[in-house]
């Protein structure tokens, strides 16, 4: 059994809720309401039968807000509230930092990564060269770090990426979202880096503004993307691949089935002592975070990479 500590909580997010919930297999869906996340407790409600994971159990939760912690404990079964973070360490296996406010991220991650505790950081990883330069150096010194939108386990995008040879040459991407670029570009870059095999990136330039992020990509293969971040949209998180003899789109809605196919991989990686996810993946998804928001501050400059 691998025990999990749940840490942070950030506006607007309600993995801690969700994931202890998909990993504990309780949830009370009136709470999760109540707190203002109603389609939480319906997708909970939806996969009552799958919820529970057998491997794994969330037994310790610390967020910035005691009553807050109280909640999600009450809700998912947690046994146990700590007051301060770090006294996690040394009761548990792995951790899952559930904030994806990433300026934090190197601050609530520091204490378990020098104590070699595992730990999966909610997306996205950094929003800063130097704290992703921080983050690289610390799993090249043998750290488990694992990092990603959960939207690289999409099942709409794996239907895509199963037929993708059938569209022949692959002409062009494009990728549409509400929100805003730091916080939800790295969804849509996930799942199309992912259903694309995680090409390298050449080139990015941001040509919209803030609030209406235009990003447009050229991967080193040639192939130019497009993604659209805009705030006051209708919800939507889609892709369409244009090939030379047909196109898909990945109309994303499963939030569930991505989330728990997450998880597993991340406790998978536990078991096995080292991250399912190759983490040169993550960081050239970051890179591409990192340089599409300098080229905005630029006034749309394009930005290499090397």
């Amino acid at each position: 059994m691998i025990k999990i500590g749940i840490i942070g909580m950030s506006a607007g997010n309600a993995h801690p809720y969700s994931w202890s919930s998909i990993i504990n297999g309780k949830y009370d869906g009136e709470a999760i309401s109540r707190l203002g996340y109603p389609a939480v407790a319906a997708y909970l409600n939806a996969n009552q039968d799958t919820l529970g994971l057998p491997d794994a159990r969330v037994t310790h939760v610390w967020t910035q807000d005691a009553g807050i912690s109280k909640s999600i404990a009450a809700s998912s079964g947690i046994e146990h509230v700590v007051e301060k973070m770090e006294d996690i360490i040394g009761n548990v296996d792995a951790v899952i930092l559930a904030r994806d406010d990433a300026e934090f991220h190197v601050e609530m991650a520091r204490p378990f990564i020098e104590a070699g505790v595992p730990i999966f950081i909610d997306k996205p990883l950094a929003v800063s060269q130097p704290d992703l330069d921080w983050f690289a150096q610390q799993e090249a010194a043998g750290k488990f770090i694992m990092s990603c939108s959960s939207m690289r386990y999409a099942n709409e995008c794996r239907v895509v990426k199963q037929e993708l040879t059938s569209l022949g040459k692959l002409e062009l991407v494009t990728a549409v979202g509400k929100k805003d670029w730091l916080k939800y570009g790295v969804h849509m870059i996930e799942a199309m880096f992912a259903t694309l095999d995680d090409p390298k990136v050449a080139t990015v330039q941001h040509t919209g503004e803030k609030g209406k992020d235009v990003v447009h990509i050229v991967f080193e293969n040639g192939l130019p993307a497009t993604i659209h971040l805009f705030m006051d949209i209708s919800g939507t998180f889609q892709l369409t691949f244009f090939g030379q003899q047909a196109w898909r789109m990945a109309d994303i809605k499963n939030s569930y089935s991505m989330f728990r196919d997450n998880i597993i991989e991340f406790i998978r990686g536990v078991k096995d002592g080292r991250s399912r996810l190759d983490f040169a993946k993550t960081v050239n998804i970051i890179n591409v975070i990192i340089a599409a928001e300098k080229s905005r501050e630029a006034g749309g400059e394009i930005i290499y990479l090397k």
